[in-house]
């Protein structure tokens, strides 16, 4: 069911996977960008008037940021050591970010393609502190198409 005219997609409803299984407690996703380079034409023209053109490029390969609550799930530090350890064909996954309405019903779909884990990182640890312990990781991905 489509968004009313005046609603808006809460930036709270969202769900991520990978080779399509939901990484539980995921509390941020950052990233979500798709780019194409700009080629520059500089030329002059029969006036000697010089001119730039842009010009409409290939699309760029991108990264995006998940943080999600620690658990002790080691999938992503396994996959990070998949990665470290060259096995190229077993590192490559799948990825797709869905942006729920306020019913829970996707409204987009971001879709990843050939992904591998580039960091893992959790945040500073302190004596005394009162919020939860995070995991930090960065998504490199070849293509992105949104459904």
């Amino acid at each position: 069911m489509p968004l009313a005219d005046f609603d808006n997609a809460p930036a709270n409803g969202f769900t991520v996977t990978i080779d399509g299984i939901e990484v539980p407690r995921v509390i941020e996703v950052s990233g979500l960008k798709h780019e194409v380079d700009k080629i520059e034409l500089k030329q002059q023209t029969q006036d000697g008037k010089y001119v730039i053109r842009q010009l409409i490029g290939r699309p760029k390969a991108g990264e995006l940021t998940v943080t999600r609550g620690l658990t002790e799930s080691k999938t992503v530090t396994d996959w990070l050591k998949t990665v470290m350890e060259g096995d190229v064909a077993g590192a490559r996954k799948t990825a797709a970010v869905a942006l729920l309405d306020y019913k829970g019903e996707t409204v987009k779909t971001y879709n990843f393609t050939n992904c591998w884990v580039r960091s893992v990182e959790v945040n500073s640890l302190k004596a005394g502190a009162t919020e939860q312990t995070t995991e930090k990781f960065v998504i490199c991905y070849d293509e992105s198409t949104v459904e």
